[in-house]
C-alpha cells in the first residue's frame, strides 16, 4: 500500500527547445518576465534530453540536488522559487477541497537528481530542458495538476517552452503578476514531419556570459534591443506562426536566420559587445549562404542560442547533401565515425559544383559532431522503476 511506502518517486524527461523568434531580456527579474513574446521549436528526446527523478519522504530532513551525479546547492535562488511556486500550488489544491491521493504531508523535504544527455550550459538549453523536467517531476510527485509555465519559467524562462512538444510560443503577457506570461502550443510534433534539425556542435566549453548576466547588460544599455522587442517581434510572432501552420519552409528558414541575426546584433549593440558566436560559428553561416545560393533557394536555415554552436533547420530531403556540404567544409580530425548522431544518415557524394560554390578552405576540425534531429513531444514520465535516478534510500544510485 502507497501509506506503508517510505518513499514517493517519480521520473521524468523532458525535452530541449530552440527558439526561432528569440526571447531575450526581462521587464522582470524576480517572475522572469520576458520583454518580447518568442516561438520555439521542440527538439526529439531520442537524441537531447533531460532525465528528472524527484522523490518526497518523512524520512528527509533537508531539500537536495544532484544535477549530472553531483550535488549542488539547493539554495540556489531560481531552485528555491520553482519549489516554492510548487508547493504553493500543491497546498491551494489541497484548500480548494481536491482530496489529495497521496497521504503525504506539503512539508516533507524533497530529493531530486537529473541528468542532461548532452553538454550543460554550452548553448544548448540545457536549463530550459532541465527545469522544465523539474517542474514536470515535481507536480507529479506533490499532486499538482496545473498550468506548469510559472513553475517551470521562475527556473529559466525559456523552459516554459519545453513543458510541450511541436513548436511553442510563449506570450509575454500584460500583466504585472506574470499570470498571462505562459506558453501554449502552435502546433503539435506530428504536424511537420518532414522537418529536419541539425545541431552543430563546434564548442562544448562553459560560455563566458551567461544568459542571465548578459540579458540584464542587454535590457540597460542596448537601444536596438527595445526597438526589436516593440516594434518587430509582434510581426515576426504572428509571421512565424503562419509559417508553422502553412509548412512554408522557405519565409520560415528566412525569418529564422533573421531573427537570429537581429537577436546576435543586440549582443553587439550591448555595452560591452557580447559575443557568442566564434570563427567557426561565422564560418557556418557563410556555409548556409553559399548552400542556399547554390540552389537559388532557401534549402537550410541557420539559428544561434547565446552561445557558438549551430541550430540549423532543413526537410529531410537536403539532410545528406548538407551534411556532406558541412564534412567538406569541416573536415572530421578523429572521430570520423562519431561525427554523426542520432538519426541515420546516409552518404552522399557532393557535386563538383556545389564544392566550388562553397568556395572557402576547409577548416579541419572546426565542428566536433552533428546531432540529427527532428520535432519531438513534451515531457513524459516514465513508469519504469529501473529508470528512477534515486535509490530506494533517496540518494543517487551508484553509476552502472
Amino acid at each position: 500500500m502507497a501509506s506503508e511506502k517510505r518513499l514517493e518517486v517519480v521520473t521524468c524527461t523532458a525535452p530541449v527547445n530552440i527558439a526561432v523568434i528569440k526571447y531575450w531580456g526581462k521587464r522582470d527579474e524576480e517572475l522572469i518576465l520576458p520583454i518580447n513574446s518568442s516561438l520555439s521549436v521542440t527538439l526529439h528526446q531520442d537524441q537531447l534530453k533531460t532525465t528528472t527523478t524527484a522523490a518526497i519522504s518523512r524520512d528527509f530532513t533537508e531539500d537536495r540536488i544532484w544535477l549530472n551525479g553531483r550535488e549542488e546547492d539547493v539554495g540556489q535562488p531560481r531552485l528555491q522559487a520553482c519549489l516554492r511556486e510548487i508547493r504553493r500550488l500543491a497546498r491551494k489544491r489541497r484548500s480548494d477541497g481536491h482530496e489529495d491521493p497521496l497521504p503525504l504531508s506539503l512539508s516533507y523535504k524533497v530529493h531530486v537528481a537529473s541528468v542532461n544527455n548532452f553538454p550543460t550550459a554550452a548553448g544548448l538549453a540545457s536549463s530550459a530542458a532541465g527545469y522544465a523536467c523539474l517542474a514536470y517531476a515535481l507536480a507529479r510527485v506533490y499532486g499538482v495538476e496545473s498550468d506548469l509555465s510559472e513553475v517551470a519559467r521562475r527556473g529559466s524562462g525559456s523552459a516554459c517552452r519545453s513543458l510541450y512538444g511541436g513548436f511553442v510560443e510563449w506570450r509575454m503577457g500584460e500583466r504585472a503578476d506574470g499570470k498571462d506570461s505562459i506558453a501554449r502550443q502552435v502546433a503539435p510534433e506530428s504536424h511537420w514531419p518532414e522537418l529536419r534539425v541539425l545541431i552543430l556542435v563546434v564548442s562544448t566549453e562553459k560560455k563566458l556570459t551567461g544568459s542571465t548576466a548578459g540579458m540584464q547588460t542587454s535590457v540597460e544599455t542596448s537601444a536596438l534591443l527595445r526597438f526589436r522587442a516593440e516594434a518587430l517581434v509582434p510581426a515576426r510572432m504572428a509571421e512565424m506562426t503562419r509559417c508553422v501552420r502553412e509548412r512554408d519552409f522557405q519565409a520560415f528558414g528566412q525569418l529564422t536566420m533573421k531573427d537570429s541575426n537581429q537577436f546576435h546584433a543586440t549582443c553587439m549593440d550591448t555595452f560591452p559587445p557580447i559575443s557568442y558566436l566564434n570563427d567557426t560559428s561565422r564560418r557556418i553561416i557563410h556555409l548556409v549562404h553559399c548552400f542556399n545560393a547554390h540552389h537559388g533557394q532557401t534549402k537550410v536555415a541557420y539559428t544561434f542560442d547565446a552561445g557558438a554552436n549551430a541550430v540549423i533547420f532543413t526537410l529531410d530531403d537536403t539532410v545528406a547533401e548538407f551534411v556532406a556540404a558541412v564534412r567538406h567544409s569541416f573536415p572530421p580530425e578523429l572521430n570520423g565515425d562519431k561525427f554523426l548522431k542520432g538519426l541515420p544518415v546516409e552518404p552522399v557524394p557532393l557535386s563538383d559544383e556545389l564544392k566550388a560554390a562553397l568556395g572557402t578552405d576547409p577548416t579541419p576540425g572546426g565542428i566536433k559532431y552533428i546531432i540529427v534531429t527532428q520535432v519531438g513531444p513534451g515531457p513524459q514520465v516514465l513508469d519504469d522503476p529501473g529508470a528512477h535516478l534515486l535509490g530506494p534510500n533517496g540518494l543517487p544510485k551508484a553509476a552502472a
